[in-house]
């Protein structure tokens, strides 16, 4: 599923780069609190990315980059206890 080298039918790439590294402020938050996790040892960068990997295909292409980032991080919290996952927006409970 995370390989989609040469896979048709997910229309044109845009190679074109606008310099912004986060088009919306939520994605910068994510992506300073995916830095302090690994900072603090929360998780390490090989459990984030296989949590990122772990997404149901379905699920993986429908979400953005950063959306991705959260649910691996997500996931990650609530597996090793440190999330309710009942607490998260849309959780069971």
């Amino acid at each position: 599923m995370h390989d989609l080298g040469g896979a048709e039918g997910f229309g044109p790439v845009d190679p074109t780069d606008d310099g912004a590294p986060f088009h919306a402020d939520w994605q910068a938050r994510v992506h300073a609190l995916q830095s302090a996790l690994l900072r603090n040892g929360v998780f390490g960068l090989d459990e984030f990315r296989d949590a990122i990997e772990r997404l149901e295909p379905s699920r993986y292409l429908q979400l953005s980059y950063y959306e991705r980032w959260l649910a691996a991080i997500e996931d990650l919290l609530a597996r090793k206890g440190v999330l309710d996952p009942s607490r998260l927006e849309g959780g069971d409970g």
